[in-house]
Formats: C-alpha cells, structure tokens, sequence
C-alpha cells in the first residue's frame, strides 16, 4: 500500500516534525507512506471572501499537481466522515483487497480546501468536530494509521 499525506503549509514546530517522522518510521513495514508539504499562501488576519477564494484556488493547483490518476483521494474535513479506529482499520483493509491501495490523504492549510478539491475526494474524512491545529494533523493522521494498521493484524498497540 502505498499513502502519501499531503499539507498545505509547512511543520514548523519541531515535535510535531518529530513526531510526525516516528510515526511515518513505525509505518514502513505496513506501507509506504510519504509527507508532501505544499507552499501556503500568505494571507492577512482578515480575509474578504474574494481573497479566502483566491488563496484556496491557489492551493488547490499546488495540491491538484501532487493528485495521481489511479489515486483514493481522501480529504480531511471537519465536515466529514468520522470513524473509530477499528472503522479506519478496516476501511484501509478494504481499500488493499479492492485494489485501491494507492492514498492521497489531503490536509489544507488555515484557508481550508476549495471546492474542486473536495469534491475530487472519494472520502471526506473527520478527525472529529474539534479544530485543531494544521500542523498537528500531520502526526494525528499518521499516529492513526499506524494504529489502524495494528489493529489490522491483530498486534498489540490499540487499547
């Protein structure tokens, strides 16, 4: 299986950055999983609408150019599905004995996604309905796959 998690932004806090590389070194004997992080536009405090659209479609072509034909593209949004950890173990599974087993998890960066980004992703995926930072979700995301993955065969990890 091969996944790459893509954001928008950068890591700047080193632990996060230090804890997003352990969990991507703990994955490498379920999968192949990769970090893409995309330039950000720079955006004042307050935005109008016309530049909150114009900082996202911006974003969107850096993310679209990373998209793969035969990619399962996964959004992060607050909006979204939510699922236990099992659900997300057993989803992955599904996805390696279909056939869909190459991932693009995308994370937008402070402005959100733009729409043609959401509506390219075959799942909308919700952390839950806190916000969070970012940049944290890097590590939240691959500290859950990597949960997922043990849970899928059955090793100690998930309590």
């Amino acid at each position: 299986m091969r996944i790459r998690i893509t954001l928008v932004g950068k890591v700047r806090e080193r632990y996060l950055r230090e804890g997003a590389a352990e969990y991507l070194k703990r994955l490498r004997p379920y999968a192949h999983v990769e970090l893409v992080e995309l330039e950000d536009e720079s955006v004042p405090e307050t935005l109008s609408e016309k530049q909150l659209a114009l900082a996202r479609q911006v974003e969107a072509e850096r993310i679209l150019r990373t998209l793969r034909e035969n990619e399962y593209v996964v959004v992060l949004d607050v909006q979204g599905t939510q699922m236990s950890s099992e659900d997300l173990s057993r989803w992955i599974q599904e996805r390696a004995l279909s056939g869909s087993s190459n991932l693009a998890l995308v994370i937008g960066g402070t402005t959100g996604l733009a729409p043609e980004i959401i509506s390219r992703a075959r799942l909308r995926l919700s952390m839950g309905p806190m916000t969070f930072p970012h940049q944290f979700m890097p590590m939240l995301v691959a500290e859950q796959l990597y949960r997922a993955f043990r849970i899928g065969r059955g090793e100690p990890y998930h309590r």
